[in-house]
């Protein structure tokens, strides 16, 4: 059990973050709801989301927390039922607008799902897949260099660059999750979205894959979702709590964690419902 474990089951203590507060809001909401048919899922979100922070989503199963975080890249439209009101922007465009092309969207707010599914392709498909299709490469050449880059920037080319023709299904699970991500990070994305990356990994891949995250930070904004309380307050800048569909409490992860402003946060931090 780790230092951050022992902390949080004798106290709510979280290790100190030393990371600089952005000043700028990457996406926000305002007032979003979502209904699925006539069910409502989401009840007036309003949150910024920092650029170049992480965002920990956290909250009890079925507290509207994934349903918010594929509004951000509008994967909830491949819902019939779903319906999405109130406004979603990045940098300032509001991204339900009729004249959005959700496939750049989607390259621009990328995403990595709770289990790995990497492309029944080679390694070097799986990443070279999405700058092929967006057109970001005008050579074989380039495509090399963005196949090694994005392998680089996810922790994994020394592990597999002598393999590069085989399948990407063939990796272990910590490292087809880490494929996903360099998959994600190769159409250069500015924001990435990641729905509990690690709840299918052991211990050790987790670790990998939460430092990964805070090498990414560096060059992109972060939304995760997660449903581990130590892991919210090992990755993050800032924290949202949801719960029933709503969005109880948000702000410095230190703050949430240390001195919530809401009793239903400290109930839950304290581990008396959820």
């Amino acid at each position: 059990m780790s230092a951050v474990e022992t902390n949080f089951q004798g106290s709510t203590e979280v290790p100190p973050n030393t990371a600089v507060p952005s000043t700028v809001a990457k996406m926000r909401g305002r007032d979003v709801c979502v209904f699925y048919g006539e069910k409502q899922a989401l009840f007036d979100v309003n949150i910024d989301i920092m650029e170049q922070e992480v965002t920990a989503l956290i909250g009890p199963s079925g507290c509207g927390k994934s349903t918010f975080l594929r509004c951000l890249n509008r994967m909830n439209d491949v819902v019939d039922i779903c319906r999405v009101t109130g406004a979603i922007t990045l940098d300032g465009g509001d991204i339900y607008d009729r004249s959005v092309d959700v496939v750049h969207l989607r390259a621009r707010v990328g995403m990595v799902f709770q289990k790995p599914n990497p492309f029944p392709k080679s390694i070097y498909e799986n990443i070279a897949y999405g700058p092929r299709i967006h057109g970001l490469t005008r050579s074989k050449a380039e495509l090399d260099e963005i196949v090694e880059t994005s392998l680089i920037k996810a922790g994994l080319w020394k592990e597999v660059k002598d393999r590069l023709d085989q399948p990407g299904t063939g990796l272990s699970g910590g490292q087809q999750q880490r494929l996903c991500i360099a998959r994600a990070v190769a159409v250069q994305p500015e924001v990435i979205l990641m729905d509990e990356p690690c709840s299918a990994l052991d211990p050790i891949a987790t670790a990998t894959v939460e430092d990964l995250i805070h090498e990414l930070r560096e060059n992109y904004t972060i939304v995760i979702v997660t449903h581990s309380m130590q892991q919210a307050a090992r990755v993050s800048q800032k924290t949202a709590f949801f719960h029933l569909g709503n969005l109880v409490e948000y702000g410095e992860t230190e703050q949430i964690f240390t001195n919530p402003k809401d009793e239903r946060t400290q109930g839950y931090i304290t581990g008396r419902f959820g």
